[in-house]
């Protein structure tokens, strides 16, 4: 039998769960209007007053917001609520602009520890287990959301945040952590440190699970992680604007569970805001139903995916979404050609004799675009002998043609020789002066 954190809420039948939504949608766009300098000019501009919305399909008569506006309302020009109300702030890191600047009451941040909560209890944890946090914390969203989510749920806490990976490892061994949550990327780099170090987190630890997000990955990088680890590979996901991490895949790994009680979501088309199918790739638009301190109304986080419509085997109810593709703003036009990072990672971690970290490498010269993908070959695909090299170099080039119709240059280099990463990966770097 499953087991449930909330079952009341999390089996609640479609049809009172949509009433549900509904009921929180009005009682929103009104206190949003009446709380809200920022929403109540957006709305006033659109010609949209809270009493126009009375069902689910009315959202589509309400404006979208966008990161932009954080970054233009700067710091707390979009909040509901005074800094009296406040219990806490995070931030983005501001790298591009103006940082965005999200607060907290003390309601949203038991709204943010009861999602995860949930989505742990779903995956079978609990009380006998050992998280062990690898996000960073501070500021940023990831560490704090999933610390909070655990102990909330009454699992043990192991604040490592990111870094210093020997001591991670040897704490992971030592205190007998089950779970662990951190970027794929920086999984990655542990899995490896490991074994520089003459050990394996399959045979010298106890982990069973990993929560992996922050950053998008495929499918293929999820089945290399658990056959080199041993362990099960979760998707878990949120933004810093929404709460950081909150929603995971559950047990049956058919889907991300979205709380609708607490959260809307829509699945554009990221060109015509048009509605997308169920089962179609589109940007995912989310409306948050309960928070207080900084609600986002059809916020536009750009990420890729698709809505799933048939009901999940765990029992749960509420929306599930495929896990997140890429960004509507990562795609790279080379030779007038759409490429996604992911897709690279998709068709590299298929290949056996790739290993786990590649870099896309894009320039102009002169009138056209080239795109170079430089490869970590495997170790034990390493060899002398030149021709054994080359036919590397084609296999690869020709599986990424196939998938890309694109003619990709593929350059081979030493292993260890391309950045690793602690925290969000960068598989990119556009040398083009577009």
């Amino acid at each position: 039998m499953p087991e449930y954190w909330d079952p009341e809420i999390e089996t609640m039948p479609v049809d009172d769960l949509k009433k549900l939504q509904e009921e929180k949608l009005k009682k929103l766009v009104h206190y949003v209007y009446e709380n809200s300098p920022f929403y109540r000019k957006r709305f006033d501009e659109h010609g949209v007053h809270p009493e126009d919305i009375q069902t689910l399909e009315d959202i589509r008569k309400l404006p979208f917001t966008y990161k932009q506006d954080l970054r233009d309302t700067y710091p707390t020009g979009m909040f509901c609520v005074p800094n009296s109300k406040l219990a806490r702030f995070h931030a983005s890191s501001g790298t591009t602009g103006k940082p965005t600047v999200v607060g907290y009451t003390h309601k949203d941040i038991d709204d943010w520890a009861e999602s995860l909560a949930r989505a742990f209890t779903s995956v079978g944890m609990g009380k006998d287990d050992i998280l062990q946090v690898s996000y960073g914390y501070g500021l940023f969203t990831g560490g704090l959301g999933a610390h909070y989510g655990s102990e909330k749920l009454g699992a043990t806490v192991l604040p490592t945040s990111s870094g210093n990976t020997e001591r991670q490892l040897e704490l992971m061994k030592d205190l007998g952590t089950t779970a662990i949550a951190c970027t794929p990327s920086y999984f990655l780099y542990m899995i490896e440190t490991a074994r520089k170090e003459g050990t394996s987190i399959r045979d010298d630890t106890k982990l069973k699970k990993g929560f992996f997000g922050a950053e998008p990955w495929s499918e293929e990088l999820k089945k290399r992680i658990e056959d080199e680890s041993g362990i099960k590979a979760y998707d878990i996901y949120g933004t810093s604007e929404l709460s950081g991490p909150l929603f995971t895949e559950c047990d049956e790994q058919c889907g991300i569970h979205i709380w609708g009680d607490l959260f809307l979501i829509e699945i554009l088309d990221p060109e015509t805001g048009e509605t997308m199918p169920d089962g179609e790739t589109g940007e995912l638009v989310i409306t948050t139903l309960a928070k207080e301190a900084n609600p986002l109304i059809r916020y536009k986080i750009k990420d890729l995916t698709k809505k799933l419509s048939e009901p999940c085997k765990c029992g749960r109810t509420h929306p599930r979404i495929t896990r997140i593709s890429g960004r509507s703003d990562d795609m790279i036009i080379v030779r007038g050609i759409n490429v996604f990072p992911g897709q690279v990672e998709s068709v590299l971690m298929n290949i056996p004799e790739v290993g786990n970290h590649f870099m896309i490498i894009v320039d102009r010269i002169g009138p056209l675009d080239s795109m170079k993908v430089q490869i970590e070959m495997h170790e034990s695909a390493f060899s002398d002998r030149m021709s054994d090299m080359m036919a590397l170099k084609k296999k690869v080039a020709n599986a990424l043609k196939s998938v890309l119709n694109l003619a990709v240059e593929v350059e081979l280099v030493e292993h260890g020789s391309l950045p690793r990463s602690e925290g969000k990966s960068k598989k990119v770097i556009d040398n083009r002066k577009l």
